[in-house]
């Protein structure tokens, strides 16, 4: 596979190209539709052709319903016309393309109708309003018939004032991209896809009829959505857009230059198929559908404050021409290091319309982490929340070349700087500059580029700056939504908590809400210190997404205030959990029947639990990011509360398979999202292989890193996770360890230590972290932390968390701080983890399985100490640098 593509310069103009990659003039880009085919032998052949296809569900009873509505049959479309036949058979001759387009009156009155006027009756779903009359225009494009075709246009499209109640709202023929009117297009092409970027075997067919809402798309055209998903709620009205969809040419499926692009993997048919969309076509199909719906909440004075689809638009549109007035590059970074917020989101949507990359930074990282991130992606701007982020970047300021602004906006600037502004200050630089020049920059982005860069935690070396194109993200958004069951304008109820900086987050909140009008409502910094939960409240989200930890201090959380409650409480609350946890496994095997009890359970503890979590609303509760243990999800199972599992990858732009109410296994993490593909390479005897990934989804490549994007895509084009897996006979997929991570003993025994690891925490709830010891070992050692209480910066304290007291007051002892028990080889709690050790033991495969000796540490691991990661994951090679001593003296005769 050829890897030298010719790539534009990041500082030349990309003119608008056709769909064979071809530079088009100005006056070309803007071209008419094709007709479908199947409207075309309609109109040739009207007693033969069948009812168009319904499967995309915007046909509501499958017919054209165009003959229905004519006033006269003689100039209906049934070839009772002579000037229509006669046109019919010179295009027949002249085998060319017929052009339609439907202009319609937006006055919502009744059109009269006389025998000059073809009206097509908008009876289907996606037409605009049943009273509103269209004019049914026809186009050839062939100089030699310029004649017939002026003759034959006029006739079918006049229109006279005297023909409508409300004569100054006649429509006339329009040009593809006038928003002054609304205009319709009926059944239509799909856009032009530069077929470069496909395979033989993925080419689709010159016409077919759009498949799915999301593809859709025509500027300036509106429907009325008569089906609200909402009770109560207002009828809206929407817009729907037909992209001009151009990808520049490429033969490669991945690059690493930032200018580069790349051949997306289409499929002929189906998921996968969809018209590619660039950021802002996919955001402006959304302020046109959703216009005064609330995008965006956040707390202001106690109170929450809306931002709607068009005012979002608008902020930012302003800040990208902010971010022109400063001097943005093409292709050069936005570095954004802050807790989530609107200035957070429009400071991402903006940098990407201005033509540069939105980069998020983690709140966590150090001077020199921030450095490395800045530095990499040549950021031109960096948008901070407060003074402490600011105190950061002014650190590392002089090392970073490209710099040429800072931007503070969670609070005042405390000391005037060069080239620092406030967010005011800042929404103002661009006022000057004029829509054409940000328009400019818009149309020349494609699809196939590069927007976005996520960068990976860095567990194993210095972070990589993860590519996504513009496909990647409006199409796994997309796709994602529908898998679990979002319809547009459903009004969805979200709170962003967890870091932007994070795929994971970035597509959940931003992406998919944007695409099936959500609403974002933002938490308060501290929201992981422990304000969470009123905002849950507050919000009552309809899905909430949760790493691990959070369902586990959810959990120590409940379980803590159980311990509190009255035996009588206690007694009933365990009795309605033993039903709840029967009754959430049938209904995960596919068995609607309920243990005896069961309403009588949900009414005294699963309904009150679920209001004071704030998830009384919540149809999807999400768990991602990181491995989950059984012991959680069984306890949130006996609430009945299923967590579902979402397993992906940066690189994958978050989420590859998802678990639904539908398709749900314990500890597994899904099945594959529709158009995703799924291999597991190499599988042992066992079925274990290396998951792979093949989809839209896949990532264009590590930023300047050739050889790590090589490692991570194969020569065939398959996105290597370095995680194993396996399926199940019903194809759910189970991850039971990572590559990097395998254990090799010294006797050469395989060993996945996830599972083990899991299996310790199990058997002894009172452990937080394990870390399973033994490459190229003689036997397997395991370093234990315990569950502790930590501070408002994420720092472990010496105070226990008040299950792991309990646990030791069952003991006989009255230990209440760490140091009361590391150390204390003689302490009760000793042997009962011990015990536990013991009963994992016994369930090994073999004794190479078989943890032989294990220490307890003295404080548990955190992300301020080094060994996690911003979203929790085990930094194995930190934690064997800071303990090698003290493994070291595992092994020691």
């Amino acid at each position: 596979m050829s890897m030298n593509a010719t790539e534009p310069s990041s500082d030349s103009i990309l003119h608008p190209t056709n769909m064979n990659g071809d530079h088009l003039e100005a006056d070309q880009s803007e071209s008419f539709l094709d007709i479908s085919p199947y409207v075309k032998e309609y109109i040739e052949n009207p007693v033969a052709t069948p009812n168009p296809p319904s499967e995309t569900g915007f046909f509501s009873d499958s017919k054209m319903q165009i003959s229905d509505c004519l006033p006269n049959p003689d100039v209906a479309i049934n070839g009772a016309n002579p000037l229509i036949n006669q046109r019919r058979v010179e295009l027949n001759n002249a085998k060319l393309d017929i052009k339609v387009k439907f202009a319609s009156s937006e006055s919502g009155q009744n059109v009269t109708l006389n025998e000059d006027r073809i009206c097509l009756s908008p009876q289907d779903e996606m037409l605009i309003n049943p009273n509103v009359g269209a004019d049914f225009l026809l186009k050839a494009e062939d100089e030699n018939l310029s004649g017939l075709e002026e003759e034959v246009f006029n006739s079918l499209s006049k229109t006279s004032k005297q023909q409508c109640e409300e004569p100054s709202k006649v429509s006339t023929p329009l040009s593809l991209g006038q928003e002054d009117t609304a205009a319709q297009i009926f059944y239509q092409r799909k856009p032009e896809v530069n077929f470069q970027n496909l395979d033989e075997s993925q080419k689709q067919e010159p016409f077919q009829i759009f498949e799915g809402e999301s593809s859709l798309i025509h500027s300036g055209s509106t429907e009325r959505n008569e089906k609200s998903h909402l009770k109560d709620e207002p009828q809206t009205e929407t817009c729907v857009h037909m992209p001009d969809v151009h990808l520049l040419p490429s033969e490669n499926l991945w690059t690493t230059k930032r200018n580069g692009s790349v051949k997306l993997r289409m499929t002929k048919s189906g998921p996968g198929s969809e018209a590619p969309l660039t950021i802002h076509q996919y955001f402006l199909d959304s302020v046109e559908r959703y216009k005064e719906m609330p995008a965006l909440a956040y707390k202001k004075d106690g109170k929450w404050e809306m931002i709607s689809y068009s005012n979002y638009y608008e902020e930012c549109r302003k800040a990208a021409k902010s971010f022109l007035r400063i001097g943005l590059e093409r292709f050069h970074g936005v570095g954004i290091l802050g807790f989530n917020s609107p200035e957070w989101f429009i400071s991402d949507i903006a940098a990407i319309f201005a033509g540069g990359f939105a980069v998020g930074i983690y709140t966590t990282n150090s001077p020199e982490a921030c450095h490395y991130v800045a530095h990499n992606c040549e950021a031109n701007i960096l948008m901070v929340e407060n003074h402490k982020q600011l105190t950061k970047i002014l650190q590392v300021r002089d090392q970073l070349p490209h710099l040429k602004a800072i931007v503070q906006w969670g609070e005042e600037v405390k000391e005037k700087r060069p080239n620092l502004y406030s967010w005011k200050e800042f929404m103002d630089l661009g006022k000057d500059v004029p829509d054409a020049q940000l328009d400019e920059v818009l149309n020349l982005q494609k699809a196939n580029q590069c927007c976005t860069l996520i960068y990976t935690s860095g567990t194993t070396g210095n972070p990589k700056g993860v590519m996504l194109s513009h496909d990647n993200l409006t199409w796994i958004a997309n796709s994602a939504g529908l898998e679990v069951g979002l319809k547009p304008g459903c009004g969805d109820c979200l709170i962003s908590y967890l870091p932007l900086s994070h795929v994971a987050a970035q597509v959940n909140d931003l992406w998919i809400a944007m695409r099936f009008g959500g609403i974002t409502y933002f938490a308060d910094p501290d929201a992981l210190k422990g304000s969470l939960i009123n905002t849950m409240r507050d919000v009552r989200p309809t899905a909430f997404l949760g790493v691990p930890r959070v369902w586990e201090k959810m959990q120590e959380k409940m379980k803590s205030t159980g311990a509190k409650s009255s035996l009588l409480k206690r007694m009933v609350a365990d009795w309605a959990k033993q039903i709840g946890l029967q009754a959430s496994y049938n209904s995960m095997n596919g068995n609607a029947a309920v243990p005896w009890g069961y309403m009588l359970a949900n009414s005294l503890v699963f309904k009150k639990v679920r209001e004071a979590l704030g998830l009384d609303r919540c149809t999807r509760c999400f768990t991602g990011a990181a491995p989950i243990t059984k012991e959680t999800l069984e306890y949130f199972m006996s609430l009945n509360i299923s967590l579902m599992e979402l397993y992906g990858m940066s690189e994958s732009t978050g989420p590859h398979t998802i678990s639904t109410a539908e398709a749900f296994r314990i500890m597994s993490c899904g099945k594959e999202i529709s158009g995703c593909q799924t291999k597991l390479d190499k599988p042992d005897a066992e079925g274990n292989g290396e998951v792979c990934f093949w989809g839209r989804h896949v990532f264009m490549g590590y930023l300047h890193s050739e050889e790590k994007t090589k490692e991570a895509i194969d020569s065939e084009g398959w996105l290597h996770s370095g995680d194993l897996g396996k399926h199940d006979e019903d194809g759910f997929l189970y991850i039971t360890g990572r590559i990097k991570e395998l254990i090799i003993t010294a006797g050469g025994e395989n060993i996945p230590p996830v599972p083990i690891e899991d299996s310790v925490k199990e058997a002894i709830p009172i452990i937080s972290n394990a870390m399973l010891i033994g490459d190229k070992r003689k036997f397997l050692s395991m370093l234990l932390t315990l569950k502790c209480n930590v501070n408002d910066s994420g720092e472990p304290l010496d105070e226990l968390t008040h299950q792991v007291k309990e646990f030791c007051r069952l003991l006989g002892c009255n230990a209440h701080r760490v140091s009361d028990i590391a150390g204390q080889e003689n302490h009760p709690v000793y042997k009962a983890i011990q015990e536990g050790i013991d009963r994992v033991n016994a369930k090994a495969t073999s004794n190479a399985q078989k943890i032989q000796k294990w220490l307890l540490l003295e404080r548990d691991f955190s992300v301020p100490g080094g060994e996690l990661g911003p979203t929790m994951k085990l930094k194995r090679p930190v934690v064997q640098k800071m303990y090698k001593e003290k493994i070291d003296e595992f092994y020691t005769d």
